[in-house]
């Protein structure tokens, strides 16, 4: 069930769900705002909680109009593209076998049969990159379960529209965003390293500041390096 209520110029979307805690949202690409609450909490709770968070929404609303945005790729020779935040030039090679991609040098060799269309050279990539990920996140969870505590059970690698990373603690599952394999390394295990955290303990609160001060001191700055980070139209920062 859904309703919405207007602050001002801000108008707040409000999404019921059997949930303990609110969770408020700043949504790309203009900032839409959504709060989803408790199933029985009162509207002038929800709205109560809003206004107290409105500098923080505008705070957001204003990095998202400022934040730089990465220019659409097209896949074609010597466009410029991103691993683990350093600059590749596409080579592309087409030849009659099956697809790959590979490092090599200051190039991102691409090889695809004669006449792929650019949404096929993407769907490779893309891939490609989604591999990358799993490959280096791996073997970081596996350095952190035993330092923290928890185990993970399932990492999914997709394509996310708002969030660097998410998890469901009940299941033991991680999702990682398929773009952090063209960041820093350092912004992936931090990432790790936060979600993780939501394993012990699940909102945003003094407890999960303290757990990350514990596991990781200098969150705070992989986190601002990874969100001044230029990212897709449609992406939204952590």
């Amino acid at each position: 069930m859904s309703t919405w209520f207007q602050l001002g110029d801000v108008r707040v979307d409000v999404v019921r769900k059997k949930i303990k805690n609110l969770h408020l949202s700043v949504l790309p690409p203009l900032g839409r705002v959504r709060v989803a609450v408790p199933e029985r909490m009162s509207m002038e709770a929800v709205r109560l909680f809003t206004i107290d968070k409105l500098p923080w929404i505008r705070r957001q609303q204003r990095k998202l109009r400022e934040q730089e945005r990465e220019t659409p790729r097209e896949y074609l020779e010597r466009e410029s593209h991103f691993v683990w935040d350093r600059r590749y030039l596409l080579a592309v090679t087409e030849v009659d076998q099956p697809p790959s991609v590979e490092l090599s040098h200051n190039r991102l060799v691409l090889r695809v049969r004669p006449g792929a269309a650019q949404a096929r050279r993407q769907e490779i990539i893309e891939a490609w990159y989604r591999e990358e990920l799993r490959a280096a996140a791996t073997p970081l969870i596996k350095k952190w379960e035993p330092v923290m505590g928890v185990e993970v059970r399932h990492l999914f690698i997709q394509r996310m529209k708002t969030k660097w990373g998410s998890c469901t603690p009940r299941s033991g599952s991680i999702r990682l965003n398929t773009d952090l394999a063209k960041k820093p390394r350092e912004c992936l295990e931090y990432i790790i390293v936060h979600e993780m955290a939501h394993f012990i303990e699940h909102t945003h609160n003094e407890r999960f500041v303290e757990l990350m001060d514990r596991f990781m001191p200098k969150w705070q700055y992989h986190r601002d390096v990874l969100n001044r980070l230029p990212v897709r139209h449609e992406q939204w920062e952590y």
